[in-house]
């Protein structure tokens, strides 16, 4: 305990604002994100009336509510990203509309702070009697977009209005006031953000305090009385310290399971720490997918039983792999394991990126891993979670490339870019990491310490990367290391300790050959097939590239060769892999994510697998 106690607090993030992304894979897609994505949700929301229920709260129009409950949701999110993107290149006109939703926003709060613009509107007497109805859900994205947009413009009116809504809660719930279990958990991580962004303690103890309502028999409302959803659908069914399963809908889950890793990173208190390890091992261990999907039961967006993972009914919500990104840089964070931001990696290249089409208008709520063709991204939904959490996702993606250990820095995501990090010891480090991941395994790291310093480097190994070779590069002259890099490895990370000096350089190559991925034995879905994965990326076949052949009518050899050639033209730059089938076909595989960008057709990404009949060579 002694040991696990002084990982706990150890590691900061560094925030997306000191990282600039020059990468030939993610910058074409920030700029989609920008000049299409972010107005595309603008618009959505101003033309299904999500915007215009704040004016009504107001006062300002008059008129029902429009839409689903929690629809201030999604207007929310796509705050924060617009908040995200003005961090990156401020934008007067997008900053002025973000200005005017806010006004609308800060108009429709009442009076002791409350804010939810169905309540407001329709049911006045109804506030805080159904927990279910995501008033405290709806009031985390607030709270989120709220220090997202403080942070990037200096403009306090949202971060007011969040510290008024988390006041008026903390006023009404707590000890000795009212009991509180929030259905769809997401204030809880928020108040965590809040705390930090302000300074002010009580909001990451209510933040505890909500999270330790759970498990006693306080929940109340719709899913409480479903007799097909019940607690654990909510995860109400224990006290969170007890946790020992993922269970219930999949992104209430995993963010309960964030919130606890954020209590645990804030307080440096280890009390949530053995129940964050069982359900990590439970859920990626036995519930998670190739792709990084989770959820695999459309009944109840999330879990059903070990190993169960179908294909092509899986639900896998692209706001569940975004979910799996929230939770697992925590847990890195917090504990300082690579493994976690494996997980991280996953996402970002196969379970989260497959939400979001390359034109970045049309959107996956489902990501399933077989398709017979009948499965396609479109341009919204009634309930448009999705969408609107790519569009914050998406622009922030440079939070999760570096981090600030005790002794040094880690380099968790391996993307072209440069960063300004202040290390525990005060010193500044400037980083320029140069490559062309995924399709490439080699990193060119350029170190400037601001004066000579002994720290340490973690570079992290991904599990799938079956080996290295590391020369650390000072002075002009190179020196080939790999032996003793060897004995350095530690939780996932390659460890360079040593005097740094500014020009010093690392070169580290990844291993990228082609791996293929069997399931355990217990998954049925997948007994007798294979995946196919190079580097972080996970790949399928699509019918576009197989003409005249039918969807799982393929099978490859056990020993097939694989040949890896990059397309620039095709699908936005990809790297695919030629193989061939047992009758000697060719096959093309393509990166999952970038599947159902062509013609409509079908998809497969577990594929049968063959005992050898002679090897195809290219």
């Amino acid at each position: 305990m002694a040991e696990q106690q002084a990982r706990i607090h150890a590691w900061q993030g560094v925030s997306f604002t000191r990282v600039t992304i020059d990468d030939q894979f993610w910058l074409p897609r920030l700029k989609v994100l920008r000049q299409t994505t972010l107005p595309d949700c603008l618009s959505k929301c101003e033309e299904t009336g999500r915007i215009r229920n704040f004016a009504k709260a107001a006062g300002l129009l008059e008129g029902h509510y429009e839409g689903k409950y929690y629809n201030d949701s999604d207007v929310y999110k796509v705050l924060e990203g617009v908040a995200y993107a003005l961090m990156s290149e401020r934008d007067a006109a997008l900053e002025a509309e973000a200005d005017r939703i806010i006004g609308l926003i800060s108009a429709a709060q009442e009076e002791d702070g409350y804010l939810c613009a169905y309540f407001t509107l329709e049911n006045p007497q109804g506030k805080w009697t159904d927990m279910e109805k995501h008033e405290m859900y709806n009031g985390g994205h607030l709270i989120e977009a709220a220090v997202a947009y403080y942070e990037a413009t200096g403009k306090r009116a949202l971060l007011e209005v969040a510290c008024r809504l988390a006041d008026h809660v903390d006023g009404v719930f707590g000890p000795g006031k009212r009991h509180w279990v929030e259905g769809h958990e997401e204030i809880e991580l928020a108040l965590v953000k809040l705390y930090r962004a302000t300074q002010t303690e009580r909001y990451w103890k209510l933040a505890l305090w909500l999270l330790e309502e759970r498990g006693h028999g306080h929940g109340s409302g719709a899913i409480w009385d479903n007799p097909e959803w019940g607690p654990a659908y909510c995860q109400d069914d224990v006290p969170v310290r007890e946790i020992k399963q993922v269970t219930g809908h999949a992104v209430r889950a995993v963010y309960l399971y964030t919130a606890m890793a954020d209590i645990v990173h804030a307080s440096g208190d280890s009390a949530y720490a053995e129940a964050l390890h069982r359900v990590w091992t439970h859920t990626v261990e036995r519930n998670m997918y190739v792709t990084g999907g989770i959820g695999p039961s459309r009944h109840n967006e999330g879990f059903t039983s070990d190993y169960d993972l179908p294909n092509e009914t899986a639900y896998c919500e692209t706001c569940a792999a975004i979910a799996m990104v929230f939770w697992n840089h925590r847990m890195n964070l917090t504990f300082g394991d690579g493994k976690y931001a494996d997980v991280v990696e996953r996402e970002m290249y196969n379970g989260a990126l497959s939400g979001i089409s390359l034109s970045g208008d049309q959107y996956f709520y489902e990501n399933p891993l077989a398709s017979q063709g009948g499965h396609h991204r479109v341009p919204w939904f009634e309930t448009s979670c999705c969408p609107t959490n790519l569009a914050r996702f998406l622009p922030s993606l440079g939070q999760y490339a570096y981090a600030v250990t005790e002794d040094g820095l880690a380099v968790n995501q391996y993307m072209n870019s440069e960063a300004e990090l202040v290390l525990a010891s005060g010193l500044g480090v400037r980083l320029k990491l140069s490559t062309r991941y995924p399709w490439q395994g080699r990193m060119v790291l350029e170190v400037n310490p601001a004066a000579n310093a002994r720290f340490s480097i973690r570079l992290r190994v991904p599990g799938w990367c079956r080996g290295y070779r590391l020369e650390v590069k000072a002075g002009g002259e190179g020196t080939a290391d790999t032996a003793r890099a060897e004995e350095c490895i530690d939780q996932g990370y390659l460890v360079l300790n040593r005097t740094w000096s500014p020009g010093d350089t690392v070169v580290l190559e990844l291993e990228m050959s082609v791996n293929r991925v069997r399931a355990k034995p217990e998954v049925e879905a997948d007994r007798g097939r294979v995946a196919v994965q190079r580097g972080p990326v996970v790949y399928c076949l699509e019918q576009t590239d197989h003409p005249g052949r039918s969807y799982d009518t393929f099978s490859i050899p056990a020993g097939a060769k694989f040949r890896v050639e990059h397309l620039p033209e095709l699908l936005g730059g990809v790297t695919v892999l030629h193989s061939r089938d047992e009758d000697g076909r060719p096959l093309r595989f393509i990166p999952y994510y970038s599947w159902d960008n062509r013609e409509p057709g079908f998809m497969q990404v577990w594929i049968r697998e063959q005992e050898d009949r002679g090897l195809y060579r290219f």
